[in-house]
């Protein structure tokens, strides 16, 4: 069940800085974009875009926007990840440098392919036992 007290993405971002909130509402435009039949919501306390299962979520951090995709989205893309820090399903974007908003835009045409193919799957799976 969600925490009570921020319920969307606009209270999320209106609760920082002005200049923060200037980073957050462009990288949500952005994602928005590229992601266009995705659904927003809040999900763990973050900003998170849905399109048939968790496709990408964002948070601000001490110095950093954290930007999840999952395991996938951050493994797929290591080698162009050098100079970042990351985990197993989250890329740290300082934020004192710019938005790598070209390499934002190809993990989310990514995830977004992969989520609907395992939507496709999961329904395929779901026939075959009827």
């Amino acid at each position: 069940m969600e925490e009570k007290g921020i319920e969307t993405i606009d209270e999320y971002i209106a609760g920082y800085p002005s200049e923060i909130q200037d980073i957050l509402k462009e990288l949500r435009s952005f994602i928005k974009k590229y992601a266009p039949e995705a659904t927003e919501k809040i999900s763990w306390s973050m900003p998170t875009f849905y399109l048939q299962g968790n496709l990408i979520h964002f948070a601000v951090n001490k110095g950093y926007i954290g930007l999840y995709p999952g395991e996938s989205g951050v493994s797929v893309f290591k080698d162009e990840l050098n100079g970042y820090k990351t985990t197993k399903g989250s890329i740290h974007l300082p934020l004192d440098k710019p938005m790598p908003y070209d390499l934002i835009k190809k993990i989310v045409e990514y995830r977004v392919v992969e989520n609907k193919k395992m939507a496709e799957e999961r329904l395929l799976k779901k026939r075959q036992k009827k």
